[in-house]
């Protein structure tokens, strides 16, 4: 089992503790997990990527080669379509549809949807929206979390105990929004066929 997956979007919207909750959930299965990462400048708007390597087996190397991920998982738009040259054949796009005006000449929101709609396998989904209803907006990390969570070879579980073992210094009332989150992007998620552009 080997699993390559790479989480981007833009500073403070959350992608580093996506890439905390899939790193413990694989330590408590005992599963090999290596990860990188690059940090942009939140205040600024900066780009933030990181990778993330599962595998039953040894894992040599924190970088995804290029054309080697199975998932890229952003929280940006934009921000996931810099990185498909990573993407393997078949593999998944999975964003939220929300974008993040940060240079000048940003791309038209729907021509961004286009290019990630060309691919087979993809899902788009209002994240910010739907976290914005369940009380705050900065859980959409966890809704995309969610939504992929079928595609990780992790299981519900593990993920779930990951994340409230990351949130456990915080309220309950913070661990339960998160687990909430996950939750509602697995359920907005299980019923995708080619494409899916949740409300």
């Amino acid at each position: 089992m080997n699993s390559n997956i790479i989480l981007s979007g833009v500073g403070g919207q959350g992608i580093l503790t996506i890439a905390a909750v899939m790193d413990t959930a694989a330590l408590s299965e005992n599963i090999n997990v290596k990860q990188s990462e690059v940090h942009g400048m939140s205040q600024r708007g900066g780009a933030v990527l990181s990778h993330v390597r599962i595998s039953d087996k040894e894992i040599f190397s924190d970088l995804i080669p290029q054309g080697s991920a199975d998932m890229i998982l952003s929280v940006e738009p934009m921000e996931l379509l810099r990185h498909l040259p990573y993407l393997k054949k078949n593999g998944w796009l999975i964003t939220d549809s929300k974008t993040f005006k940060n240079i000048l000449d940003y791309p038209e929101k729907d021509n961004l949807y286009k290019q990630i709609m060309s691919h087979q396998n993809h899902i788009i989904i209002k994240a910010t929206d739907v976290a914005k209803k369940l009380g705050n907006s900065k859980v959409a990390n966890m809704i995309l979390l969610g939504a992929a969570s079928s595609l990780v070879p992790l299981k519900e579980l593990s993920l779930q105990n990951a994340i409230k073992n990351l949130f456990k210094n915080k309220s309950e009332k913070i661990i339960q929004l998160n687990l909430e989150a996950f939750d509602t992007g697995k359920e907005l998620s299980k019923n995708y066929t080619e494409f899916i552009f949740c409300e």
